[in-house]
């Protein structure tokens, strides 16, 4: 099992490439309905609320100034009818781009940890878990966690739908009797494997269904070619931040939506 030192030396070698990789890899798992280029940027448009995918993903300055950019920006979300919003990294680019929304009266919210891993030191953590099942694709069972109690279910199911677009897609389940009590996903692109829609059953919790799930997508993504594993959590999530952090995750690099105050 690789040192502290030696997991930490992944968020210092990552580099321009790498983010870019992990950026483009999340939106191949998460295909938005609509995905325009724009001079270095990529423009996100998707049914429902997952700002991943209804966003600007920044990539590189281009060639325009800055605040044309910003304006087509914002009239291509004010077209599609929805606010603007850009996910801001400290290596989205141009370097001046949080100045120049903080300047218009835009203001950063959701921070949310980048964090990588080497996926066959995760793999060494979760050597004594079974590991959940593999699906085909996402099912009744696994729609029903994602449209349980409390999930406005327009958003549930445009949740689910996107998932289900995902390219280079594993799908795990665990399931106790008839009942789907934890799920995940997994999209590889380029060596990287990133973890999405992990859900567990809320009175399942804490007794290792996630690991089970993660143990089996990280299986699933070393034999599609993955060797290094990547997933995005909101920072206030402390409980599943803990969960990563024991299965050898370190932090990259954060990123917060900044949108209109």
């Amino acid at each position: 099992m690789p040192a502290p030192a030696e997991e930490a030396a992944l968020t210092a070698l990552l580099s321009a490439a790498d983010v870019e990789a992990i950026e483009r890899a999340t939106l191949a798992a998460l295909p938005p309905l609509r995905l325009v280029a724009d001079d270095g940027w990529l423009l996100a448009e998707n049914a429902g609320a997952v700002s991943r995918v209804n966003s600007v993903l920044p990539l590189s300055a281009g060639a325009d100034p800055l605040g044309k950019k910003i304006e087509r920006a914002c009239a291509f979300y004010a077209a599609a009818g929805l606010p603007p919003a850009f996910r801001v990294s400290p290596w989205s680019a141009p370097q001046a781009l949080a100045s120049a929304l903080e300047a218009m009266g835009f203001a950063p919210n959701m921070r949310t940890s980048v964090m990588v891993a080497s996926a066959e030191a995760v793999a060494e953590r979760l050597t004594n878990a079974t590991p959940a099942e593999q699906v085909a694709a996402p099912d009744e069972g696994w729609a029903a966690l994602f449209l349980g109690p409390g999930v406005d279910p327009a958003e549930g199911s445009a949740r689910l739908a996107t998932l289900a677009r995902g390219q280079g897609a594993v799908f795990a389940r665990r399931r106790e009797g008839e009942a789907t009590v934890a799920v995940g996903a997994a999209g590889v692109r380029d060596g990287w494997a990133g973890l999405h829609g992990m859900r567990t059953a809320s009175d399942h919790r804490r007794r290792g269904h996630a690991s089970a799930v993660v143990a089996a997508l990280v299986a699933g993504a070393r034999r599609a070619g993955a060797e290094r594993l990547f997933l995005q959590v909101e920072a206030v999530n402390a409980g599943a931040i803990a969960l990563y952090e024991r299965l050898g995750f370190v932090e990259a690099y954060d990123y917060s939506y900044w949108r209109p105050a």
